[in-house]
């Protein structure tokens, strides 16, 4: 399949249907970009992988248009607990907000095949993106390239096509074909651990507090997660010389799960896997128009539950770029921008995933011992709490995109919240007001320089007071007060709702 002439300028490629690839799918769609979306297996992959999700991450699907769909395969978590190895809690991180700063529960549990569902039947009604099932990309021409031509294999038959696209997107994976194809690699951050996961139906579900519960036994550490329905996940730390076969043999699966006062023959076994929980960050994301997304770029240790969110917050930050390169805008400073804005937030995420992980979970040393009553003591104290939820929440370093900040809180490179607004008498999130550009979000006085640039970006002024000819929002001062805790009285927000620049209130 050769695309013509108008697809190669404008069409984009993106390989793997997990969720990465079809929200950026849907992003894309959503800005009036044709997609191909390839994936070298058939039909949505059955067994359980992705669990959790943020608020954040939830605001991103809710661009995408599945977010009301989310809600009824997934359910708020109540937060993490610290247990020690009786399963006594010794430490509590609670989600008491029924609604986080993102407009959604702060912490989601769902079953990912459930999610792909979601998505594969949104994309389905977008007649300008297609999905192909068991292709494979065998080779990518110049990343350069105009259009770049990339080299497919139908796994079924072996038949052999080349075609042409705008720009590439690698959402394939650990396993990367596109990466190794742009010749970047995967610089390890120093952790990697074997755990057993088991995704399993429960007959009586145990008890539970709602949320997740760690396990901070060096002998064996481990995490449960209750999700939806009658399911459960048990992950195991491994010992050495253990087996997933070993301990998926149902007497070894008893004892493994008995604390929690589930027999093995009270369990249907989904998935009993070994799975390498691994701290990798590509060294290149871009080489021309061919761009790495999701698991393809980085690798995350599961214990702040960030792996998926990472890679929805990828392809929110690059879909409303690559829109704009396609029509026209300068290509260099808008795709550079993706990696040097992305990598080091996800190196971030990824080395708090580690610190946490050792902290709850690590040796059995002095310094362990010493180490687990310390971190619950922490988490009792609510600065620590915040410092640490700090430390992975999304904030971009000043480039061409974000302004450089005059002071520690100021707004540009950090999120927009997003309350729920009044506006022409009805009542709606925030995100259905901004539409699918920059706008720019007023409460005071805006300098000329400011509004001039939002004049240029196509940016409407939305009011959180009354102004002439402008839309008036209602939030009930939620904008007002983040607004001045940045010491700002407007704020220039971006497509994918980050801040890129201010005036001082």
């Amino acid at each position: 399949m050769e695309l013509d002439g108008a697809q190669r300028g404008g069409h984009v490629l993106i390989v793997g249907a997990g969720p990465t690839g079809l929200t950026a799918a849907l992003l894309l769609a959503r800005l009036g970009v044709a997609c191909t979306v390839v994936e070298r297996h058939a039909g949505i992959h059955p067994l359980p992988r992705g669990v959790h999700l943020d608020d954040e991450g939830v605001r991103i699907l809710q661009r995408a248009g599945v977010a009301a769909a989310f809600g009824g395969i997934s359910r708020p978590a109540a937060g993490l607990r610290l247990l020690d190895a009786k399963l006594r809690p010794f430490a509590e991180f609670r989600r008491d907000r029924v609604v986080g700063e993102h407009g959604h529960p702060e912490s989601n549990l769902f079953d990912q095949p459930d999610l792909e569902r979601l998505l594969r039947t949104e994309l389905a009604g977008h007649p300008s993106v297609r999905l192909r099932e068991e292709v494979e990309v065998t080779g990518i021409g110049p990343p350069d390239g105009r259009p770049v031509l990339v080299a497919l294999r139908d796994t079924r038959t072996g038949a052999r096509e080349q075609v042409g696209a705008g720009a590439v997107l690698g959402c394939d994976g650990a396993g990367s074909a596109v990466r190794d194809a742009i010749g970047a690699t995967l610089r390890d951050l120093r952790f990697t651990e074997r755990w057993f996961v088991l995704d399993a139906r429960c007959s009586r579900p145990p008890s539970t507090w709602g949320g997740v519960d760690q396990v901070c036994d060096p002998r064996r550490a481990a995490t449960f997660l209750p999700l939806p329905g009658d399911r459960c996940r048990w992950e195991f730390r491994m010992r050495s010389g253990e087996t997933a076969t070993d301990l998926a043999r149902p007497e070894r699966l008893a004892a493994l799960t008995a604390p929690w006062g589930v027999p093995a023959g009270g369990l249907e076994v989904l998935r009993a896997a070994e799975y390498t929980f691994r701290a990798r960050l590509a060294d290149r994301w871009r080489h021309g128009r061919v761009l790495l997304l999701g698991d393809a770029a980085h690798l995350t240790p599961p214990f702040i539950g960030q792996g998926l969110g990472a890679g929805l917050r990828d392809a929110h930050n690059l879909a409303w770029k690559l829109a704009a390169v396609l029509r026209g805008a300068d290509e260099d400073a808008l795709l550079d921008s993706y990696q040097a804005e992305r990598a080091p937030h996800a190196e971030a995420v990824i080395r708090g995933a580690v610190r946490v992980g050792r902290a709850m979970t690590g040796g059995q040393d002095v310094a362990a011992a010493v180490r687990r009553p310390l971190t619950g003591l922490l988490l009792r104290v609510p600065g620590v709490r915040a410092a640490a939820q700090r430390g992975i929440t999304t904030r971009y370093a000043p480039g061409p995109l974000v302004e450089h900040r005059r002071h520690r809180r100021d707004l540009p490179g950090t999120p927009c919240p997003q309350p729920t607004v009044r506006v022409d008498g009805r009542s709606v999130r925030l995100d259905e007001v901004l539409g699918d550009g920059y706008a720019l979000l007023a409460a005071g006085p805006v300098p000329a320089e400011l509004q001039v640039c939002a004049q240029r970006l196509g940016a409407p002024t939305l009011r959180l007071s009354p102004g002439p000819a402008d839309t008036v929002l209602d939030d009930g001062g939620e904008l007002r007060a983040w607004l001045a805790g940045g010491r700002a009285a407007a704020a220039l927000v971006r497509p994918d709702r980050i801040v890129q620049a201010t005036a001082p209130g």
